[in-house]
C-alpha cells in the first residue's frame, strides 16, 4: 500500500488554496529533525525517565531504525502501529516513519486486545511496537494472543522488556548498524500531502473511527499557536498526555520537532513527579486535561514551579472556578483550548486576552479555522444562543480510513464539520462549550464510546437492555453509570458486568463505575432512548432532589 492509495477527501484545489493562502507550508517532520541536527547538535531534544537524546544523537538514531525497518520489509505506506508509553522509543518510531514515508499509527497504552484487533486488521499493520509490561499489564501476552487473529502483522518488537515467542527486542533495531549494511540507497521521505498518520478516536458509531492526517493538516494550527502563546526554541515541554492521542502527538512531538526546543515525556502522571520534573528540567510549558491541571493545582509541593509559563487545558470542560485558582497558585498563563483528533486544537486563549474571556471562554478560533453555530436546520443562531458546533479550516482531516460513509456524514452539506458538540460564540468570535450532542463520555479527558460498551454489556446473558450516561464528578469531569434492565428473574450487579467487560478485553477506564437498575427506559416516539431523562434520574437517586 502507498500512501497515495488511501482514500481520503484531500483536493488539489485545497492543497493550493492553504498553500496560497500560508496556512501549510509544505514541510516535513523529518526535514525539521535534519535541521535542528546541523544548527544545534548537541542541544537536548529528548528526556524520559530512563535517558535523553541531544538532536544529533536522536537523527543518528531514527537514521538507524529507519534502516532496520525498511530491512524489515517497511516501504512506503506500509502501516506502522505503536502502543508505548511516554517514552523516547515512540518518537523514534514516529520519525523512522517519517524517513520512509509509512504510515504511523498511535495508540495509548489503555487500549486492550478489543481494540487492538479492530485497529490492527483493518489498517492490515506491518509493524507493532510494545512496552513488555507497564502498569502491571503484560503487552506479551496480550499481543501473543492476537497474533493468530492479526494475519497481516508481520513483526512485533518488544520495548524494556523480554519479547515472547514471535517476537523481537526493540534493541534488534537500535543496536545494529542497519544504516551501514542494509545498502538500499537513501530513504524516501515522507510527502506533505500525502497520509502519516492514522489515529483513531472513539464514537457513536460503535467502532473506533481511524482519523487521516498529512504532515500539512497536522502541522497547520501549530504555526500560529506558536505565535499566539510566544513558543520559542528556548521552552521545555513537559508532556504527561499520552503520545498515543493527538494531544501528546501534536503539542508534544510535532512542536517538539517544529521548533526544536526540549520535551520531557513523563508516561504515569504523577503530580509529584511532574512538580519535580518542572523544576530539574526548567518546564516552560505543558497541556493535559482538566484533572492534570486540577492536581498541579491543588497537590502542595515545595519544588520550584516558576519557570512554567503556560498550562493549555483541553479535552473536557474546565471549571471556571479552576483556571482561577491554577492562575493564583501556579503563576502561569492558563489557556483553555478546543479541539478534536479531526481537527487539532481550534481554539484557544492567548496571552493578552482579558480575564472574562479567560475564566468564562474555551477560547478564539487559530488563524486557518473558522467556527459556526447552527440550529438543527443548520441556519447560523445569533451570539450567545447555543447550537451545534460546526468546524472548518487548514487542519481538518482527510477522511476516515476505510469508512467514507463515516466520512461523508460528519459533514453539512456545504462542507462544513459537525463536531457533535453544543456551543455559543460570542460577538468576539469566543466559543463556550455547553455540552454534547455526540453520546461521548469523557472521563478525565478519555473519550468513553457509549455505543461501543452498551453493545457489549447488551450481550451479558443477565441483561435485556442497557443504556450509559455521563455522570458529573469533582476530578474526572465525568464518569460513566450504566443503566440497565435484566432478563425477567435476573438480577446483576456491576462486578458481573465489569468482569464481563474484562473479559472482553475492553480499555478498563471504558467501564462503567455505577450501575442503575431500571424497568424501562424513557422513550421518545420513534423509540430512542431518552438519555437525559435518564441523567435527571440519576440526580434524584444520588441527590435525593429533582433535576
Amino acid at each position: 500500500m502507498s500512501p497515495t492509495d488511501i482514500e481520503t477527501t484531500l483536493t488539489e484545489a485545497r492543497i493550493q488554496e492553504s498553500l496560497a493562502q500560508g496556512l501549510w507550508r509544505n514541510e516535513t517532520l523529518e526535514a525539521y529533525l535534519d535541521r535542528w541536527a546541523t544548527t544545534r547538535p548537541d542541544k537536548t531534544a529528548l528526556v524520559d525517565l530512563v535517558g535523553r537524546y541531544t538532536w544529533a544523537g536522536l537523527a543518528r538514531a531514527v537514521e538507524r531504525v529507519a534502516h532496520g525497518l525498511r530491512a524489515h520489509g517497511v516501504e512506503r505506506g506500509s502501516a506502522i502501529s505503536v502502543q508505548l508509553p511516554n517514552w523516547n522509543e515512540f518518537i523514534l518510531m514516529f520519525l523512522a516513519a517519517s524517513r520512509l514515508g509509512a504510515v504511523v499509527n498511535p495508540i495509548p497504552p489503555t487500549y486492550r486486545a478489543s481494540e487492538l484487533r479492530f485497529m490492527l486488521n483493518l489498517l492490515e499493520s506491518h509493524v507493532l511496537v510494545i512496552p513488555a509490561v507497564f502498569r502491571g499489564f503484560s503487552y506479551v501476552e496480550m499481543i501473543a494472543g492476537l497474533r493468530p487473529e492479526t494475519p497481516r502483522l508481520r513483526h512485533v518488537f518488544v520495548a524494556r522488556g523480554e519479547p515472547g515467542p514471535g517476537m523481537q527486542p526493540f534493541a534488534a533495531l537500535t543496536d545494529t548498524a542497519w544504516e551501514a549494511r542494509e545498502g538500499r540507497g537513501p530513504l524516501p521521505g515522507s510527502d506533505p500531502n500525502t497520509p502519516h498518520e492514522v489515529i483513531f478516536t472513539s464514537g457513536t458509531t460503535g467502532e473506533p473511527k481511524g482519523v487521516i492526517h498529512t504532515p500539512n493538516t497536522a502541522l497547520s494550527t501549530m504555526y500560529p499557536l506558536t505565535e499566539r502563546l510566544a513558543f520559542t526554541e528556548r521552552d521545555v515541554i513537559l508532556m504527561s498526555s499520552t503520545l498515543g492521542h493527538q494531544t501528546g502527538y501534536l503539542y508534544g512531538y510535532c512542536l517538539n520537532m517544529l521548533l526544536g526546543l526540549t520535551a520531557v515525556w513523563l508516561d504515569i502522571w504523577k503530580p509529584e513527579e511532574a512538580a519535580r520534573l518542572i523544576e530539574t528540567e526548567r518546564v516552560t510549558f505543558t497541556m493535559g486535561a482538566t484533572p492534570f491541571l486540577q492536581d498541579l493545582t491543588y497537590t502542595p509541593t515545595t519544588r520550584d514551579l516558576s519557570t512554567l509559563r503556560v498550562f493549555i487545558c483541553a479535552g473536557a470542560s474546565i471549571p471556571r472556578q479552576l483556571v482561577k485558582d491554577a492562575r493564583e497558585r501556579l503563576r502561569c498563563a492558563i489557556s483553555a483550548g478546543w479541539g478534536m483528533t479531526e481537527n487539532g486544537l481550534v481554539t484557544s486563549n492567548g496571552l493578552d486576552d482579558p480575564e472574562e474571556k479567560v475564566f468564562g471562554t474555551d477560547g478564539r478560533p487559530l488563524p486557518g479555522m473558522e467556527l459556526r453555530v447552527a440550529d438543527g436546520d443548520g441556519r447560523d443562531v445569533p451570539p450567545g444562543t447555543e447550537g451545534d458546533l460546526l468546524a472548518r479550516g487548514s487542519a481538518q482531516f482527510v477522511g476516515y480510513f476505510k469508512r467514507p460513509a463515516f466520512t461523508a456524514e460528519a459533514y453539512t452539506p456545504d462542507g462544513w464539520f459537525r463536531t457533535g458538540d453544543r456551543a455559543t460564540l460570542d460577538p468576539a468570535g469566543y466559543v463556550s462549550i455547553t455540552g454534547r450532542s455526540k453520546d461521548i463520555i469523557i472521563r478525565g479527558g478519555e473519550n468513553i464510546p457509549v455505543v461501543e460498551v452498551e453493545n457489549l454489556l447488551f450481550a451479558h446473558p443477565k441483561v435485556a437492555g442497557v443504556a450509559i450516561v455521563g455522570m458529573p464528578d469533582p476530578r474526572l469531569q465525568e464518569r460513566a453509570c450504566a443503566f440497565v434492565i435484566p432478563k425477567p428473574g435476573q438480577s446483576v450487579t456491576l462486578a458481573e458486568l465489569v468482569a464481563h467487560l474484562d473479559a472482553q478485553q475492553l480499555a478498563r477506564h471504558k467501564f462503567p463505575e455505577r450501575l442503575e437498575i431500571v424497568s424501562e427506559f424513557p422513550m421518545t416516539p420513534s423509540g430512542k432512548v431518552q438519555k437525559y431523562r435518564l441523567r435527571q434520574l440519576l440526580t434524584e437517586r444520588t441527590t435525593g432532589t429533582s433535576a
